[in-house]
């Protein structure tokens, strides 16, 4: 335990930006602690997660650091480079096990709609995004149409390789506190997968009827996770 309160990293997904943490970031600063939201590159596992490392890295004391999406993956590698992180959060994301990828977890449960049929492929970068017709039913199917439909326009694409890469070593949730929030209705990471994931680690779950983009659609949530870690680590 320390006295000093840990400085809160979020780390957006894929097809998102930093932007999907703006109602959650008031919340977290109205409780006094500082916050950063790294800008995830989504190029590929090891050089998003030395990315994130540095940011964190650069934080004078303790870190929660917390993950949404894809960005689960890259907190539980970048934080096994990064020791003043004390604890992890996952907000509908990822905690793979060494041997897995995106593609493979996400694809062992039924209830994603994620796949050939919703995305476009950009072939010259390998890069893959949301059809926008499908973007709101995908990825925030109870965010209000207007904003899904510039969420939609707005994503960031993330590569292939970054998704369909194998996590290598030993993932940090192993040897840190967790904390998950899993998103019921989520058409992105099947709720089931989610669970199994949350579990195997021993994670503090919190569940929620939302969607995958629930810190767009429940930030209030999403701040009361990410809070709860934040209070066992001050």
């Amino acid at each position: 335990m320390s006295n000093q309160k840990p400085t809160i990293v979020l780390v957006h997904g894929a097809f998102a930006d930093s932007s999907s943490w703006n109602g959650v970031v008031p919340k977290l600063r109205e409780q006094g602690y500082r916050v950063l939201a790294a800008s995830n590159p989504l190029r590929g596992i090891e050089s998003d997660a030395d990315y994130v490392a540095d940011v964190v890295n650069g934080v004078d004391g303790p870190v929660v650091l917390a993950g949404h999406s894809y960005g689960g993956v890259v907190i539980s590698r970048a934080a096994t480079t990064a020791p003043n992180v004390k604890a992890l959060v996952y907000i509908a994301a990822f905690q793979p096990e060494a041997g897995e990828s995106v593609f493979e977890l996400s694809g062992r449960f039924e209830g994603g709609k994620l796949g050939p049929d919703t995305t476009n492929v950009l072939a010259s970068q390998g890069e893959l995004s949301i059809k926008p017709e499908n973007f709101s039913d995908v990825f925030a199917a109870d965010v209000p149409t207007e904003i899904a439909d510039v969420m939609a326009v707005t994503q960031r694409p993330v590569t292939e390789r970054a998704l369909g890469t194998p996590f290598d070593g030993e993932p940090a949730w192993k040897n840190l506190p967790s904390w998950a929030l899993i998103a019921e209705q989520d058409h992105a990471i099947p709720a089931a997968a989610q669970a199994f994931m949350s579990d195997r680690a021993g994670s503090e779950v919190t569940r929620v009827d939302a969607s995958h983009a629930v810190s767009v659609s429940r930030p209030d949530v999403v701040a009361e996770v990410i809070l709860a870690a934040a209070a066992k680590v001050a």
